[in-house]
């Protein structure tokens, strides 16, 4: 897989701050500057360590990916530092993972990502799961706008794609599959998908390419199952086997972002041999995180100095921050 939604450091880390919390850190920051100069990026240390646990991971409002487990990597497509500010600039490559989409996850990918171009075969899409299927209602797009329900099992390919196999189809409120076999006709027959994101058609099977139906940043990975769980279809990446434990500093903490080793940017911050994690400053279960936005969640919080140099950073989850924006936190005592 090649593109999904992140930040880490260690031991002899060195750390150039100018803004991020300005008084803690830079109180801190001279036993952690960086030299002057620092060595021309090698492909090695462009490389990051990664590990999710129980993390709403947004893409875009009202779109996230339902983090699980994830254990993989963080590298820039650009050499030199991971830079977090641009997240064109790098990509997830995930050696395991479990991830679930929701109805409304999958509902605004559908909208305003894979089918969001002028003359899109189909429009107005609902998604939402029913046992152990997917239904999706909306409008096919051909001369004249057709109202359609499609059921779908759904299943994962060897490539590692998923197949929405339609087992009930309905066109204008009738049988669609004897609508079509009377007509000869076909979903692939029916729908121009050239200039969707990560979809293709074949016969009346859709496939989607599970990262590429993604906004940015970029993610890689093979997807090994798929299954309806509740209101999600969760997706499984890679295998347990695979995945080299990374234990995080902060083992009290249920859910979290961990990022380890290669070089950070971000903001005015530089994290050499980095060592960071990431936490909800007051956790209530998944911690919800927006890239887009993670300023604000930042200003919210606080950080603290492990005894190895690496931060703890207490970010406020994605919906504690009010609409005016959330004021900084106090420090603890």
């Amino acid at each position: 897989m090649k593109r999904i939604p992140i930040v880490v450091g260690l031991l002899s880390g060195a750390v150039v701050v100018g803004g991020f919390t300005q008084n803690r850190l830079e109180s801190s920051a001279t036993s952690r500057a960086a030299p002057d100069s620092v060595a021309p990026s090698t492909a090695g240390d462009t490389i990051t360590q990664v590990s999710m646990r129980s993390v709403n991971f947004f893409l875009m409002p009202n779109g996230a990916l339902r983090i699980r487990k994830l254990r993989g990597t963080v590298r820039s497509l650009k050499g030199g530092p991971i830079v977090f500010d641009d997240k064109n600039s790098f990509v997830i490559h995930l050696t395991y993972a479990e991830i679930g989409l929701n109805g409304t996850d999958i509902t605004t990918l559908m909208n305003k990502y894979i089918f969001a171009y002028p003359g899109a075969p189909l429009k107005r899409l609902q998604v939402h799961t029913s046992g152990s299927q997917v239904v999706q209602t909306g409008v096919m797009h051909k001369i004249l706008d057709i109202p359609f329900r499609i059921t779908a099992d759904v299943s994962v390919t060897p490539e590692g794609l998923i197949r929405l196999h339609p087992v009930k189809t309905e066109i204008l409120g009738v049988d669609g599959d004897k609508l079509m076999r009377a007509f000869g006709l076909s979903l692939q027959k029916i729908l121009d998908l050239s200039k969707a994101k990560g979809v293709t058609v074949k016969g009346n099977d859709l496939f989607l390419d599970p990262v590429k139906i993604l906004p940015p940043p970029a993610i890689e990975g093979h997807a090994t199952a798929i299954r309806v769980d509740g209101d999600q279809l969760l997706q499984t990446f890679g295998t347990v086997a695979e995945a080299t434990p990374l234990p995080q500093p902060d083992t009290s903490a249920s859910s979290y972002m961990f990022f380890k080793g290669g070089t950070l940017h971000f903001g005015k911050l530089l994290m050499l041999d980095a060592e960071m994690q990431i936490v909800d400053l007051r956790p209530t279960g998944f911690f919800n995180f927006d890239l887009d936005k993670y300023k604000d969640q930042l200003v919210a919080g606080y950080e603290r100095t492990l005894p190895d140099l690496g931060l703890e950073v207490y970010m406020l989850g994605l919906e504690k921050l009010s609409s005016a924006g959330a004021t900084t936190a106090q420090l603890p005592r």
